[in-house]
């Protein structure tokens, strides 16, 4: 199995932080966002990465290389313009084998252990979610039973962490191409399962929540 970053975003919302640096490089904790991720990847026992970049993505090449430090292989997949979620992980097909993988937004923060996902989904993918957070309290999904459905009562916010089958995205044409169609047109086929996941997870979307997650985890080292 391989994972997948997904770090091509601009991150509007984090100007000017992200003027001169790409969102996965903002420090949080003494580290970069995305380290956090590639430690994740590797206690998980998986070796290959794949990054995705658009925005400053040299610089990202440049912070992480060939992934040898980390005990981890990385290759990036380089768009020059964004793709969004489903565009950047179709033109990454090539790099990511025929394999289930997992792919990961490079702009959140969990303690979430990625070994915890099956090996392999059921259907065409498996998500984790979240409970709602108060920027996005109506959710995403209905999950029952854990088959998650498009729409329903009692719905959770998708946290960014996927398991997927190539295949749904082998259709896809080349270009840019958002993930939530694909997933609610496989969601109504029944093909996606879900688990919830309610420890702690943030989705740093603007400065406030950068340094919210900062603090916590100073006081996190303090207490030892």
């Amino acid at each position: 199995m391989k994972a997948m970053i997904l770090a091509a975003g601009r991150g509007e919302r984090m100007r000017p932080l992200t003027d001169q640096t790409p969102k996965p490089l903002l420090q949080v904790g003494g580290k970069a966002l995305i380290e956090y991720h590639l430690d994740n990847i590797r206690q998980a026992g998986i070796d290959k990465v794949v990054i995705n970049h658009a925005w400053l993505g040299e610089q990202i090449e440049t912070a992480l290389g060939d992934g040898r430090r980390y005990g981890l292989s990385i290759e990036y997949s380089r768009e020059g313009v964004a793709l969004e979620t489903a565009g950047g992980i179709q033109r990454a097909l090539p790099l990511l084998g025929k394999a289930p993988f997992i792919a990961i937004n490079g702009d959140i923060w969990t303690d979430y252990c990625l070994a915890s996902l099956p090996a392999e989904p059921t259907g065409m993918a498996h998500l984790v979610m979240v409970n709602n957070p108060p920027q996005h309290p109506k959710g995403d999904f209905m999950l029952q039973s854990g088959t998650l459905l498009a729409d329903g009562p009692a719905c959770l916010t998708f946290s960014g962490i996927g398991l997927y089958r190539p295949e749904l995205f082998a259709g896809l044409a080349p270009g840019k191409s958002p993930l939530a169609p694909l997933l609610r047109a496989a969601m109504a086929r029944g093909e996606v399962s879900g688990e919830h996941y309610p420890g702690r997870w943030f989705d740093i979307g603007t400065p406030e929540r950068l340094r919210e997650l900062d603090q916590l985890l100073a006081r996190q080292a303090s207490d030892g």
